[in-house]
């Protein structure tokens, strides 16, 4: 019952240290617990394996080495350092391992747990002064992937596998230091406004460069636009007025033919002569001349009337006799008598009318809102 106690009290010693050696304690029984491996020897030779439970092992003849298959975590704890930079850095981490191999834990190496610990110790250092300091603060996860690799390749071959290592904690290593990083910082932070500052400014005068070419092209474009509707507003109504004028005289001579067919009275259209032509026109004339009486008798802005032909004055306006023959003369101001409007008062203020009064429309003055014909 002894032995028993003796096997489970080197076990817990096992659980503190990861790796145990026995000292000569006299156990017919180890235990190894579930998570470990145990490795006994024959007078210190022919290893053999100790699965988890219960182990028969001879007092003397035999010893016994037991290793932690766990994942298990060492802390390195404020270890200086100096940054690519050389900014002295205090620096703290954890180092994650797992033993694969115990046979090569157990005989590779004299002490596993503390090679592992230097390890990560100088690794650290190393890999620290290969990052700057701004490169650590903005990417901590580069370094820790870094120290993984550097580790992990260093202690393969003691059957460790080193799954992790977490920065646990980085900082300047005096208060001098902290205090010039922070105005480093805070100058390159000024750096940085005063480049995005200067940048915004060249924005906004190219949005201003932008928004004055757009706005000329836009007037240009505009004015071209105005320019082709005036053009083609002018050409539309020439066009409306030749097609018009095509469209009345064609209207002015079907009514000359059918009124001169009227008149003459022949039974074929063919059989009309041409002083019916003319009746016909000078009647058409006539009509036109008493719709424009209509008109003038209907406006405000004339105040006395002439009107009818020689028959009736008995003479024209210059005084001399009037001719016969049945049609009116032509007076010395180029009127053709029918009818003069307003033109005895118009002469009382102007006495210099002659052959170069303005002459519109096929016979008509006009001036001051007073009309002859």
């Amino acid at each position: 019952m002894s032995l028993v106690t003796s096997g489970t009290r080197n076990a817990f010693q096992v659980l503190r240290r990861g790796t145990y050696r026995p000292s000569g304690s006299r156990s017919l029984v180890t235990i190894v617990q579930q998570g470990y491996e145990g490795w006994r020897l024959s007078l210190g030779r022919q290893p053999v394996r100790l699965a988890p439970g219960l182990n028969l092992t001879i007092p003397i003849y035999h010893s016994v080495q037991i290793v932690d298959l766990r994942e298990s975590s060492i802390l390195i704890p404020n270890l200086p350092g100096y940054t690519s930079d050389n900014v002295p850095v205090i620096c703290s981490g954890s180092l994650f391992y797992r033993i694969v191999d115990g046979y090569k834990a157990c005989f590779s190496v004299s002490d596993v747990h503390t090679n592992i610990r230097n390890t990560g110790t100088s690794a650290m250092r190393a890999v620290l002064g290969r990052f700057s300091y701004d490169q650590v603060i903005s990417d901590r996860n580069g370094l820790n992937q870094q120290l993984n690799s550097v580790i992990g390749n260093s202690i393969s071959n003691w059957g460790v596998n080193c799954t992790r290592f977490e920065v646990q904690s980085f900082q300047p290593a005096n208060r001098e230091v902290e205090r010039q990083l922070e105005l480093q910082m805070e100058a390159e932070r000024n750096r940085r406004k005063q480049l995005l500052d200067t940048q915004a400014q060249i924005n906004i005068a190219e949005g201003q460069k932008q928004r004055v070419i757009l706005e000329s092209e836009g007037h240009l474009e505009a004015k071209s636009n105005e320019a082709d509707a005036r053009y083609k507003t002018v050409v539309r109504e020439a066009e409306a007025r030749q097609q018009q004028s095509i469209m009345e005289a064609s209207a002015l001579s079907e009514q000359v033919s059918r009124l001169a067919f009227s008149i003459s009275g022949a039974a074929e259209e063919a059989q009309v002569k041409e002083d019916d032509r003319r009746r016909a026109l000078d009647a058409l004339i006539e009509l036109r001349r008493l719709e424009q009486l209509k008109a003038i008798a209907r406006g405000s802005g004339t105040s006395t009337y002439f009107f009818g032909d020689q028959s009736v004055y008995g003479s024209n306006m210059n005084g001399s006799a009037a001719p016969t023959g049945g049609r009116s003369p032509t007076n010395s101001n180029g009127l053709s008598g029918a009818y003069l409007i307003d033109y005895v008062e118009k002469g009382k203020t102007t006495r210099a009318v002659g052959p170069t009064s303005p002459l519109v429309n096929g016979g008509e003055l006009s001036d001051s809102g007073n009309t002859a014909v």
